[in-house]
């Protein structure tokens, strides 16, 4: 893991005078590390950070760019400089207190200014190890995986979903629209004879009953007939999003132009041919089918569980001190795959919070047991793998990652680039191999 930190570094090539010294916290784990760099790599941190401000420094009687060192130090003062320089130094330390420490951070070591003036730079690098684990049981455990069953009822009961999902929607002779029905609609709302932004639709299908719009507006929706005008009169709730509505009455036009209705199907020719689905021909086949699909559903649903209780009941027979920092850097990434779900449903973060009512802090603490797990189980299988001295070589990831690439359709470099390199590859064998012998120690 060093080596990996180390790689994301920026590469220098500038020769340093460092006097490094490494102190461990009160915790076997915390670490602290001090690198000072002075000497000839400070004087030309130093003049780095000159040229750099140069270019925008303003004195008097000089054009921008052209300030006389001797002046700017005057007028500025060599304070100004030390930021710079030691930022421009920053990532050299941290390379040199990974090298000369030998020390494998589990978490991006913190950084502390411990001194600057202008003979040098002394930082501080909290570097967290992995915590000592202790597991005392792993083994005869005797926790038994759940007997998977499908009933005719919830066969049944999945077979009037998918009729409904292909329901059909078709235009009803009478054009009245009742409670379930379609109705294809333009609106215009208006808040004191005035048109409000986004009040407005045309030719927009609304299901009534679905509750989609403001309450009781589809309500007076019902009886309408088609080619019907009407004025609907609606209050919107005291929560609404938009400010200015909130809690105000407001006025829609409405005008009916369609109304449809569902028609149910039936297991007949086309019903089966609008599936597609290979071999399947007739409620029987269709039947077979879906309790295929729901078997398959609940045997990997079973089998979580199943590794779920396995790992709960191992980890209470672990001894780990986790540190915070590692359960705060689980949270940092639970919260960025929560927000890309967030993502995908088309909804920001500050969105989320708007509708739940809620703050990235109320989600970070309801993330944060979850996070504590997660870490928890990954230290402990790390120490069973090692206990059972668990290894993937890596003929067997270069295979994995091709067979992985092959089914996502990527190419083999492009695939490893996503997933973290081969040496990921490799880890997550290890742990799937470390569960595996987990459920065979405890049947």
């Amino acid at each position: 893991m060093a080596k990996k930190e180390t790689e994301k570094l920026e590469k220098t090539t500038v020769k340093e005078e460092t006097k490094g010294k490494t102190k461990k916290d009160t915790k076997k784990n915390v670490h602290e590390v001090v690198i000072k760099i002075d000497g000839e790599a400070w004087i030309k941190a130093l003049d780095q950070a000159f040229q750099k401000k140069q270019k925008t420094a303003k004195v008097d009687g000089f054009r921008k760019g052209k300030v006389p060192r001797e002046i700017y130090e005057k007028h500025f003062g060599k304070e100004s400089l030390f930021i710079d320089a030691a930022d421009s130094v920053l990532q050299n330390a941290y390379t040199k207190a990974m090298e000369e420490s030998k020390l494998v951070p589990v978490v991006q070591p913190a950084v502390d200014l411990k001194s600057l003036n202008e003979d040098g730079v002394e930082f501080t690098f909290k570097i967290i190890t992995k915590p000592e684990v202790k597991v005392k049981k792993y083994k005869g455990l005797n926790i038994k995986p759940e007997t998977v069953e499908v009933t005719e009822e919830e066969v049944n009961h999945e077979l009037e979903h998918l009729l409904e999902r292909y329901t059909e929607l078709v235009t009803k002779e009478d054009g009245v629209v009742e409670d379930g029905n379609t109705a294809v609609i333009d609106f215009e709302g208006f808040k004191d004879g005035v048109a409000f932004d986004g009040g407005k639709g045309e030719n927009y299908s609304l299901e009534i009953g679905s509750h989609t719009f403001i309450p009781g507006f589809e309500e007076q929706v019902i009886g309408m007939k088609t080619g019907e005008e009407k004025e609907i009169e609606v209050t919107f709730p005291e929560d609404y999003g938009s400010k200015d509505l909130a809690g105000a009455k407001a006025t829609f036009k409405v005008t009916v132009h369609e109304v449809k209705e569902k028609k149910n199907r039936e297991l007949d020719e086309d019903f089966f041919e609008d599936l597609g689905m290979e071999g399947v021909n007739s409620e029987e086949t269709l039947k077979e089918e879906i309790k295929k699909s729901i078997s398959a559903q609940k045997e990997m649903d079973a089998e979580n569980k199943y590794i779920d209780a396995i790992l709960e009941e191992v980890s209470k027979n672990v001894e780990v001190d986790i540190p915070e920092e590692m359960v705060e850097e689980e949270v940092n990434r639970l919260m960025g795959r929560f927000e890309e779900q967030m993502k995908m449903q088309g909804i920001s973060l500050d969105l989320y919070y708007q509708f739940t009512q809620s703050s990235e802090a109320d989600l970070r603490n309801q993330l944060e047991k979850e996070a504590y797990s997660n870490v928890l189980y990954r230290l402990m299988l790390e120490e069973i793998m090692n206990l059972e001295k668990i290894e993937v070589s890596v003929e067997e990831a270069e295979k994995e990652a091709e067979e992985l690439a092959s089914k996502y359709q990527m190419e083999k470099d492009e695939f490893l680039k996503q997933f973290g390199g081969i040496d990921m590859i490799q880890y997550d064998l290890e742990m799937r191999k470390t569960i595996e012998l987990l459920k065979d120690f405890n049947k």
